[in-house]
């Protein structure tokens, strides 16, 4: 692979989760990517070196940034198995570093996406051991170099992958509840409520904290990517440019706003959540910014005339409640009777009892929660008696 030059723009894929394609768009044009094409959990561009590193960095929806090296099509095992041997592999990386394959397979006549790895695999080994009579190892875990296999109707799609680890691993969260949300999925959840990052935001339900230090990063302009332990997979590239991404990192850095933007606020009725909640926002660095303290939602009011409310609250599924068309029920007198002048956000993955809340939804945002079919309800919450009329979901 010949060295990228700065300057020079190349196609890019980012993945996400599906219902955020939209979001994530919107974060590569502020990044000035070209281009942009949005397609299924995935946002198509064209970008360069330094915007690849900036991607990383700062896209809060990202799940993998991942920069093509070769598209072809494979009727089967044979043409596979020579057009990954076309590419020269010396180039891309060298027989002392560790790869993977991530392979994702569908409509095409291989089957099997651990199969089309394995393959892959071996037309790479085979290549080096015949070149230096050596072969470099896999390592599923850590590697040096994580490659990505896309296949769609026999199309195949070979890329770099330029994260390494998921990009939703951010890196602050520490403790976590029974059911922690996504980082990707929550900053989704927050960008879609569009909040404006200066008015009052609360999670009443707020578990370990992630809604809460995802829209303070938002309201400071923390880039997410700060955070992180592990390199980036980039760093372990052959074009790598180290004084590249340490201006990158620095201006990601100097952008950040040290005084509070906006008041920040989270409850949860568990003690061990708010303990674990407490932790996680000290490991981000945001306890002058987010206010959090134990108390039951039911008997909380809002602390602003106006703002965004977002909540997750139990859907039976990993967390159990005894009554989950009563927990509801609450869940909407509480916010029609104390949260007037808000605009609530209920995430939720148990549509039957959402339907207990009572009352009429604005919108309605299809989204998953790992496997759950899940809906961002929006309901807004008008003051005095604009409200009375439609209850009913």
């Amino acid at each position: 692979m010949a060295k990228q030059k700065q300057s020079e723009n190349f196609n890019i894929i980012v993945t996400t989760l599906a219902g955020l394609e939209e979001v994530l768009a919107a974060e590569l044009a502020d990044l000035d990517m070209e281009y942009i094409k949005v397609g299924n959990r995935a946002v198509t561009c064209s970008g360069n070196l330094r915007q690849l590193y900036e991607a990383n960095l700062w896209c809060r929806t990202a799940i993998r940034i991942l920069k093509p090296i070769k598209n072809f099509k494979a009727r089967n095992e044979k043409d596979l198995y020579e057009q990954v041997q076309k590419l020269n592999w010396t180039d891309i990386f060298d027989l002392d570093q560790t790869f993977a394959i991530d392979a994702v397979v569908s409509h095409s006549t291989f089957e099997h996406s651990l199969f089309v790895a394995q393959l892959t695999k071996d037309a790479i080994v085979d290549q080096f051991r015949k070149k230096t009579g050596e072969r470099p190892s896999v390592d599923r875990i850590r590697p040096d170099l994580r490659i990505n296999l896309h296949m769609h109707e026999n199309m195949v799609t070979l890329s770099l992958d330029s994260s390494g680890d998921s990009l939703h691993r951010r890196g602050y969260r520490l403790q976590t509840n029974v059911a922690p949300l996504n980082e990707v999925l929550a900053a989704g959840i927050i960008a879609l409520s569009g909040w404006d990052k200066k008015s009052t935001f609360i999670d009443p339900m707020c578990g370990s904290g992630t809604f809460l230090i995802e829209a303070a990063m938002m309201a400071q302009n923390i880039a997410p990517g700060l955070f992180r332990r592990d390199p980036f997979g980039f760093e372990k590239w052959k074009d790598y440019n180290e004084q590249l991404f340490e201006m990158v990192w620095n201006t990601a850095e100097a952008k950040e706003r040290k005084t509070p933007q906006a008041e920040i606020i989270g409850y949860d009725i568990d003690p061990d959540y708010i303990e674990a909640a407490r932790t996680n926002i000290a490991n981000a660095g945001l306890q002058d910014v987010i206010k959090i303290e134990e108390a039951d939602f039911f008997k909380t009011e809002a602390s602003a005339e106006q703002g965004v409310l977002v909540m997750n609250p139990p859907y039976n599924e990993r967390i159990q409640s005894d009554d989950i068309n009563l927990l509801y029920k609450n869940i909407g007198d509480t916010l029609k009777q104390n949260y007037q002048g808000f605009d609530a956000f209920v995430f939720t993955g148990n549509l039957d009892a959402a339907k207990s809340i009572g009352l009429r939804t604005s919108r309605r945002i299809p989204l998953y929660n790992g496997p759950i079919d899940c809906r961002l309800l929006k309901y807004e919450l008008y003051q005095g008696s604009r409200r009375s009329g439609g209850e009913e979901q």
